[in-house]
């Protein structure tokens, strides 16, 4: 993993510029050699990524090629179409299915790289290569990745992915990917399960139910007006976020009279 100097920007170039292969147009690192075992693939996605409080948490998920149909089956879907019970009993079914790594952002990582210039895009790939990097180290070698892409452009992100990702899987990077490919959609809802818990157990340390944590839930919103400036609250504030930055604003402004 490459330490903080050498994030390369956006605008920089690509020392290791990938390159297309196949229908899907997947990425490739050009240092892939061949695996001879059984065909898996893995898929990925988040959770998390445009809340103003707590973690943003990366999901992979990676399953015997066969049984791709068999995710669909079980009702394997985009975590934001199902029920928190559904979530949570597919939760524990997947985890018997397949193998997974969940990689936490904290909110505190996230002001961090923010504050650093580093996009949250950036941030992503390069804790994506991480859980895939963790889950090889485990002996497991998908030979497909299939990813969500936050990117418009999902070439860019499969790219920026194998900046840090020196493995033999092939990167295949999409938008809206979790409803297209079932391992994908498995990884958002182990995401999904995995975040929600944070959040409660935040809710535990502030003592207050806040709502989701996003800043489009009223509830979230009332909260932060009320006790954005609360110690307990702060690790779990992502303070460069707009919402609290207009915050901070308006209290400084309030302070003034």
């Amino acid at each position: 993993m490459k330490s903080l100097q050498e994030i390369p920007s956006d605008r920089g170039s690509n020392p290791r510029r990938p390159t297309r292969r196949g229908p899907l147009d997947p990425f490739r690192n050009p240092a892939r050699k061949e695996v001879n075992q059984m065909s898996k693939v893995a898929g990925a996605d988040e959770a998390g990524r445009g809340c103003v409080i707590g973690p943003l948490v990366m999901g992979l998920f990676s399953v015997d090629s066969a049984k791709q149909t068999e995710l669909t089956k079980i009702g394997a879907k985009d975590s934001k179409l199902l029920t928190p019970k559904q979530r949570e009993e597919l939760d524990k079914v997947l985890r018997t299915m397949g193998e997974n790594e969940l990689v936490e952002i904290s909110a505190e990582e996230i002001t961090m790289w923010m504050e650093k210039k580093v996009s949250l895009n950036e941030v992503e790939a390069m804790k994506l290569a991480e859980a895939i990097l963790r889950l090889e180290k485990r002996g497991i070698h998908p030979e497909e990745v299939y990813v969500d892409s936050p990117d418009p452009q999902p070439q860019k992100y499969a790219q920026r992915i194998l900046r840090y990702y020196s493995g033999n899987a092939r990167i295949h990077s999409s938008n809206h990917a979790e409803g297209k490919w079932p391992p994908v959609a498995a990884a958002s809802i182990l995401a999904k399960v995995r975040r929600d818990k944070r959040i409660e157990e935040i809710k535990e340390k502030v003592g207050v139910d806040f709502g989701s944590g996003y800043s489009s839930d009223p509830q979230t919103r009332e909260y932060l007006e009320k006790h954005h400036r609360e110690p307990a609250l702060q690790p779990f504030l992502r303070h460069k976020w707009e919402t609290v930055k207009r915050l901070a604003i308006k209290q400084k402004k309030l302070g003034e009279f």
